[in-house]
């Protein structure tokens, strides 16, 4: 009995993978790096940041001082301690807001953080701390 038209086209798709497959194979056993020396697998980076195949010259080397180099995150600036505002809100209960005003940001307080005798609209300074409601004004005073 004979086969049918499409079991042969399968047949030789079948065959024309596995040409292919054995292609693929030899090509790779050619191209293989696993021969290779330790000196042929270096790359090295040249004085522009670009990498190439040729080792520096050892006469064009920089020296590179341990004193200059910084090891973790950048230092962090002191930015200044003592702060101006103007009291934007004053509570019977003894709390009230300053509007800092640099950032125009408002900050909490409480009389019991208070050095001289304040009341609303005066132009007071203060320190900023960190609370844990967030940040709270302390040692205010009146600035004259």
């Amino acid at each position: 009995m004979a086969d049918s038209f499409s079991k042969k086209e399968n047949f030789k798709k079948k065959q024309q993978k596995l040409k292919e497959k054995a292609l693929r194979r030899e090509e790779r056993k050619e191209n293989n790096d696993k021969g290779k020396s330790l000196d042929e697998m270096f790359m090295y980076v040249d004085a522009n940041g670009q990498l190439t195949s040729t080792p520096p010259d050892n006469d064009e080397r920089a020296e590179i001082s341990l004193d200059n180099i910084q090891l973790g995150a950048a230092p962090i600036e002191a930015e200044e301690t003592v702060k101006t505002g103007i009291v934007t809100f004053l509570s019977e209960k003894g709390y009230g807001f300053i509007t800092e005003d640099k950032t125009k940001e408002n900050i909490f307080f409480h009389n019991n953080n208070c050095i001289d005798q304040i009341k609303k609209g005066n132009k007071v300074s203060f320190e900023k701390e960190k609370s844990p409601k967030g940040f709270s004004a302390a040692e205010i005073r009146l600035v004259k």
